[in-house]
């Protein structure tokens, strides 16, 4: 008679790896084939889907079996790398292709995926496999079982996004680009310290090695590398008052570019606070602190939003704000507050991807993101308006949207806390939703319901192949279907988030759960629970 055990399905754990593998070869293949952009389209959409699917199954394997480790190399742990996929991984995994993948599909029906926007003869070939490889640093960062890998994936995505944010060569965009990577460079040196400073106390870097040794440390030493590795993560989190670099950086870069940047690089800053706070660092030291950055991150940042004219300024500092309702989540530390702040991050990847896809067909249309120049677009463009109003009320938390539901659990930890600081946090959650709301319905009155600004007035006379020259003309411009289907794809899907909340919620309650137990994700590493 054959066994029980042996009936039952074997967890998924090859799938672990795929997501870091399949770009890192589609980079490759790309690379090499620069110039022919039909095979460089059907590489990357082929290894976008084969990245999907297992997503797909590492989210399934994940809940179903617990976590996935793989020892890369056959090297035992720690001695080696290390893969974990657990539910937080899994699912952040998931979401961060599903955007990246809609991204990809709005560039090559933009065409700036193949044309240079300065000379629309110049091919540029390098923008696949740079994708690729910051999808690979992405899922790097989220797999990863150390905190060196985390760096390296840090640093994968720190060169990926240098060549996104400057393609085309502009002034503005390599500033912005040379800004960036200093504060980038900043932020992984205080990291690398960190990690260097971990190894000397601690003797590894190996995560669940390091959440039983960093207990008997000092409190001084172990507050002192605590400190260190959330400066690192908070500068790439954009968490105020290390913000100030974002707004100038994202909004100079192609509208793909910014969407992608928007919705996935500062959530991997996230990803890292949640990682490191509750399976190093479980003693709440430093919570306080957190909460009072959490509150000023939410007030200027959208602060700074209702003050901006431009439509990608205005958003790239509401993303900044919302940035404040996560790390209010993983503050509070209950498994309410965590589990909101899981499914948050997942809604805010999914939305503020999706608004900043529509800032692009927006200055597709109207030939800028500038509110003073726009106008009348929700009478010429019906489309760009329900695609603009519908992620817009979710990111300002109107009921029954998904940004109400994670907002509303984000409100019952706190209140489940119970202390004032959680009770200020409250009130300044419900500030920032309000104006949130007046920030994107400032938008809606000037971009889409206000008559259009009169054309032409006199100027010199514009290139009418040219976004701006369009609007100065008068002429509006059809919008590819290949712009459009992804965008309303992503919208979509962000709605499919507000009703398929019950069973996102279970996963998230779940993944929260293992968070604060810690042993789901050590036990998993070593074989008996217990760290050597």
């Amino acid at each position: 008679m054959t066994p029980v055990l042996d009936t039952l399905p074997a967890a998924p754990t090859w799938l672990v790896p795929l997501p870091v593998l399949l770009p890192l070869v589609g980079a490759g293949l790309t690379l090499v084939l620069g110039g022919r952009d039909q095979w460089q389209r059907f590489i990357s959409i082929t290894v976008f889907v084969g990245v999907l699917m297992a997503a797909c199954g590492l989210v399934y394997g994940a809940d179903r079996f617990g976590p996935l480790v793989v020892e890369a190399g056959g090297w035992p742990v720690p001695m080696g790398i290390v893969l974990i996929a657990d539910r937080l991984a899994a699912l952040m995994v998931l979401v961060s292709v599903i955007v990246t993948f809609s991204v990809l599909l709005f560039s090559i029906g933009q065409g700036r995926s193949s044309e240079d926007e300065r000379d629309a003869g110049s091919p540029l070939p390098i923008f696949h496999p740079t994708l690729m490889v910051l999808l690979a640093g992405v899922c790097t960062t989220f797999l990863s079982g150390d905190l060196f890998h985390i760096f390296v994936g840090f640093e994968m995505l720190l060169t990926a996004s240098f060549v996104l944010l400057t393609l085309g060569g502009t002034a503005e965009r390599v500033r912005a680009g040379v800004n960036y990577v200093f504060v980038s460079m900043l932020s992984s040196l205080i990291f690398l310290t960190a990690i260097a400073l971990t190894y000397a106390a601690t003797g590894t870097v190996n995560l669940a090695q390091l959440a039983g040794r960093l207990d008997a440390l000092p409190d001084s030493t172990r507050v002192t590398l605590q400190v260190l590795l959330l400066l690192g993560f908070c500068i790439k989190a954009a968490v105020f008052p290390m913000s100030g670099w974002l707004p100038d950086s994202y909004p100079t870069a192609p509208a793909p570019v910014t969407a992608v940047f928007a919705g996935l690089l500062t959530k991997v800053g996230v990803y890292a606070i949640i990682r490191t706070q509750t399976l190093l660092f479980p003693q709440d030291t430093l919570n306080t602190v957190l909460l009072w950055a959490a509150l000023l991150t939410m007030i200027v940042g959208i602060l700074g939003a209702i003050a901006q004219d431009d439509i990608k300024r205005l958003l790239s500092f509401t993303l900044v704000s919302h940035i404040g309702y996560m790390l209010f989540g993983v503050a509070i530390g209950n498994e309410i507050g965590l589990s909101g702040a899981i499914f948050y991050v997942v809604h805010h990847i999914m939305v503020q991807t999706a608004l900043f896809l529509v800032s692009g067909l927006i200055e597709w249309r109207g030939g800028s993101t500038s509110l003073s120049e726009l106008g009348g677009l929700a009478r010429t463009s019906p489309l760009i308006a329900v695609l603009f109003f519908i992620p817009a009320m979710n990111l300002a938390g109107i009921p029954p949207f998904s940004g109400f539901l994670g907002k509303v659990a984000l409100l019952q930890g706190g209140v489940q806390s119970g202390t004032w600081l959680a009770y200020l946090l409250i009130a300044g959650s419900v500030l920032t939703s309000l104006l949130t709301l007046y920030a994107v319905s400032r938008v809606w009155s000037q971009a889409f319901w206000r008559r259009a600004p009169e054309p032409g007035g006199g100027q010199e006379r514009p290139a009418i192949d040219s976004p701006t020259g369009a609007l100065r003309l008068g002429v509006v411009r059809a919008i590819p279907r290949g712009m459009t289907l992804p965008t309303t794809g992503l919208v979509i899907l962000g709605v499919a988030i507000t009703v398929a909340a019950g069973p996102l919620y279970e996963i998230t309650d779940r993944a929260a759960t293992d968070l604060r137990a810690r042993s789901p994700y050590i036990t998993s590493v070593f074989d008996q629970g217990v760290v050597p």
